[in-house]
């Protein structure tokens, strides 16, 4: 089979597609033939090797792991001897290391059946986003209906689940974007819609109980300024002296500053299943790449343009 295999830290470049072998299911273990994948920033930083502290776990000289890429969605080709709830045939969606392959063997503890109303390609573009967007507005920011939340950037592919989910949670959403993304962050279902190239969402006034910030380019007192008294200022990456100030900060105030990285797992992506077939969230899908077209998809994320989700396709039948 082919595979998305890494030779070192650098440039989307460093990334080659080769032959190798196909894996084989241990007892436990789910043999997926993967239809669709989507590439995160997550991905795009680790091959790029920084921050350089970050090498501590992923590799001094070259990454441990060679193999790339984490949500996808395809469907079930074998399973091991332990496992009862799929089977082969069975469409599935959800998260494991070595994503951008022709086969991938997982143990499913990120995997759910596909959603009805999702094809392949938007439901490769689901885990991590919006388990980042979910666990940082409902677990970190304490989300309730009727609360005031800002969304940082609200045009990429955690932004515009972030927004979405939000909605879905009752609150009342103001998304920050450039003036290209202003009718799709609407068609999200924003209530308020900022043009960060003309207004400073720092100086208008306004109060939040939650700001949801995946930029990280506003100062912490700035961003402190714009919160009620005990909002929450979730942080999604973001400078490491942000981080920093963020834990001395909260331990003087009521206001909280949160800096946290999403973890997979099954409980959320049933959650994020639940709100898709109920049509309160979808996908926004960008750009469609070819697998052959790997190395391209991952150069356009790291331009920081993307609006939504960018998908790689590995469709045989180039249905999708």
């Amino acid at each position: 089979m082919k595979a998305v295999v890494c030779t070192g830290y650098g440039p989307p470049e460093v990334l080659e597609l080769q032959e190798v072998e196909k894996p084989a299911p241990k007892e436990n273990e789910i043999l997926i033939r993967v239809r669709a994948a989507s590439v995160n920033p997550l991905d795009f930083h680790i091959l790029q090797g920084r921050p350089a502290i970050g090498r501590i776990f992923t590799g001094l000289s070259k990454p441990k792991n060679n193999r790339f890429g984490v949500d996808l969605a395809g469907v079930v080709e074998a399973v091991g001897r332990d496992i009862t709830q799929y089977k082969p045939g069975d469409e599935v969606f959800g998260a494991s290391r070595g994503a951008f392959a022709e086969y991938v063997c997982t143990q499913g503890r990120a995997l759910e059946l596909k959603p009805a109303n999702l094809t392949f390609e938007q439901a490769a573009a689901v885990p991590v986003a919006a388990f980042t967007a979910l666990q940082g507005l409902r677990d970190k920011g304490q989300i309730q209906a009727g609360h005031k939340v800002l969304i940082s950037s609200a045009s990429g592919g955690v932004g515009t689940f972030a927004v979405q989910i939000a909605k879905a949670f009752g609150a009342e959403v103001t998304a920050v974007c450039s003036p290209r993304n202003q009718e799709q962050a609407r068609s999200l279902d924003a209530d308020r819609v900022i043009d960060y190239t003309q207004e400073d969402f720092t100086q208008n006034g306004e109060r939040y109980d939650l700001l949801f910030d995946s930029v990280g380019n506003h100062s912490l007192s700035a961003c402190r300024r714009i919160l009620n008294p005990t909002g929450v200022h979730v942080m999604v990456g973001g400078p490491l002296l942000h981080l920093l100030a963020g834990v001395l900060l909260s331990r003087f105030s009521k206001q909280r500053i949160i800096f946290f990285i999403a973890g997979s797992n099954n409980d959320d992506l049933k959650v994020m299943k639940e709100l898709i077939e109920a049509g309160k969230v979808l996908p926004v899908i960008d750009r469609r790449y070819s697998f052959s077209e790997t190395r391209e998809a991952l150069s356009y994320l790291g331009e920081g343009h993307a609006r939504g989700k960018i998908v790689i396709t590995l469709d045989r039948d180039g249905k999708n």
